[in-house]
């Protein structure tokens, strides 16, 4: 097994309350649904291409295939995930976390950055040789924050003020 453990030293009250944002949020909308959202408290294990067994713990994801699990690994991808930047996590959150991401091909990928109230949306296409890509579909910021939305899920609803509630800016 490959499990990643990721140094979280300096990992500060902000980043935890994003993601408590996010998932009081989503779970109201997904009860009595075949999807559930987690917070960073489940793991995922998969193969890679290559043939490595990762194992990694996204901040928060919606997954609708939650049969395929031991205990609290699931075996199965789901289909939106979402991660909120650290110092310490950051590389690996834009690179290998993210290239693992694009192989198992989860269709949404946020990556928020908690310090500049920024959040940018990833959806999966695939390109012409039939390889999964993603790309950026928009990043939502204080401007322009009217646009957040779950682009794999119309129907679920978060806000930018509902995401960043409670961050304390004054840091």
């Amino acid at each position: 097994m490959n499990l990643q453990i990721t140094d979280m030293d300096g990992a500060r009250p902000e980043h935890s309350t994003v993601i408590v944002n996010f998932v009081a949020a989503i779970r109201e909308q997904l009860l009595n649904s075949t999807c559930y959202v987690f917070s960073d408290n489940v793991q995922y294990r998969w193969h890679t291409k290559d043939g490595d067994e990762k194992t990694v713990i996204p901040d928060a994801s919606i997954n609708c295939r939650t049969k395929a699990r031991k205990g609290n690994v699931f075996l199965d991808i789901p289909r939106f995930v979402m991660e909120v930047l650290s110092p310490s996590t950051e590389a690996y959150d834009r690179g290998e976390k993210k290239e693992l991401y694009r192989e198992q091909e989860i269709d949404e990928y946020w990556i928020v950055d908690w310090q500049r109230k920024k959040v940018e949306i990833y959806t999966l296409d695939y390109d012409g040789d039939g390889e999964p890509q993603y790309y950026l579909w928009e990043t939502i910021t204080e401007q322009n924050k009217e646009e957040l939305k779950i682009v794999h899920f119309q129907n679920l609803r978060i806000t930018f003020d509902q995401l960043f509630a409670e961050v304390d800016m004054d840091y």
